[in-house]
């Protein structure tokens, strides 16, 4: 009997195979901003768009990229420079579902601002806007996006300082003002769907193209970004839980940005999880 009892314990339960991240860099496609067709001025819907009306009127321009590995490089960059930085040796989060927003706002929001308060050099006073949960399965609200892109412009950066600080906001213009992204992954390491970003000395004002952001209620902007064969992109390979990218979308004194984009990985073998990720937006005052 117990003969038999072992050799089903045996053949009921298979091992997983640990799963190794891809390093190194690597060659993918990236999808950048083309003007459209007629000359108009770029926009796109937020939410449904007007019957008769395209989501967006511009198009895409498919282009290979070479994708840097951040890994060992992480001293190099920082945001002042090259619009991002990496924060690593983070303490697990008091937020462990990540699935509501009040519950993120309360358990994730604080720890967030203290990592934004100990890295981000002069950083003073920190106000949260909005976050984005991503999750690369069918019927999520939200997945990653693969399109070289910067959530805010220097017009829609100072119109959030505005829409955000009532009274406040003309003094606190007066002083230095960024907007970050703090980005971590849920379920790492990530295997699938890394994210990449720009050195932003690489990609010029030029092929910075703003990008009305048409909301139910108002008009924002965001940037498209164009081709260029200067821009030098990277990415941190098999990020982890306890690791943070801070992407800088507006500086008021450095003026460095991070043009950034999910893609795709052809390392990535089947089977492997998709990536999970949130990003939470910050004002960052001082």
């Amino acid at each position: 009997m117990s003969t038999t009892t072992t050799t089903q314990t045996q053949t009921s339960f298979s091992v997983a195979k640990p799963i190794t991240p891809p390093r190194g860099d690597t060659e993918a496609e990236l999808i950048f901003y083309s003007p459209p067709a007629d000359g108009s001025k770029p926009f796109n819907y937020v939410e449904p768009q007007p019957e008769g009306s395209p989501q967006r009127n511009y198009g895409e321009n498919h282009q290979s990229v070479k994708i840097h590995d951040l890994r060992g490089h992480e001293a190099e960059h920082g945001i002042n420079t090259s619009g991002f930085g990496v924060v690593s040796g983070v303490p697990e989060s008091a937020e462990k579902e990540f699935v509501d927003d009040e519950s993120i706002k309360s358990k994730y929001y604080p720890e967030v601002e203290k990592l934004l308060l100990e890295n981000v050099p002069g950083a003073e006073r920190i106000f949260f806007f909005d976050h984005t949960v991503r999750r690369s399965q069918p019927g999520a609200k939200r997945a990653p996006v693969t399109r070289a892109h910067i959530d805010q412009t220097t017009k829609s950066a100072r119109a959030r300082v505005y829409h955000h600080m009532g009274d406040e906001a003309e003094k606190l213009l007066d002083g230095r003002v960024r907007l970050i992204n703090v980005w971590r992954p849920l379920n790492g390491p990530v295997v699938a769907s890394p994210l990449a970003y720009a050195d932003s000395r690489t990609v010029t004002d030029e092929h910075i193209v703003p990008v009305e952001h048409r909301y139910p209620d108002r008009t924002g902007e965001t940037a498209g970004v164009q081709y260029t064969k200067q821009g030098k992109w990277w990415y941190l390979s098999g990020m982890e839980n306890s690791e943070r990218v801070l992407l800088q979308c507006y500086d008021s004194r450095d003026g460095a940005r991070t043009p950034h984009s999910a893609f795709v990985d052809s390392r990535t073998q089947d089977g492997w999880p998709g990536r999970e990720s949130i990003e939470v937006r910050a004002l960052v005052f001082g």
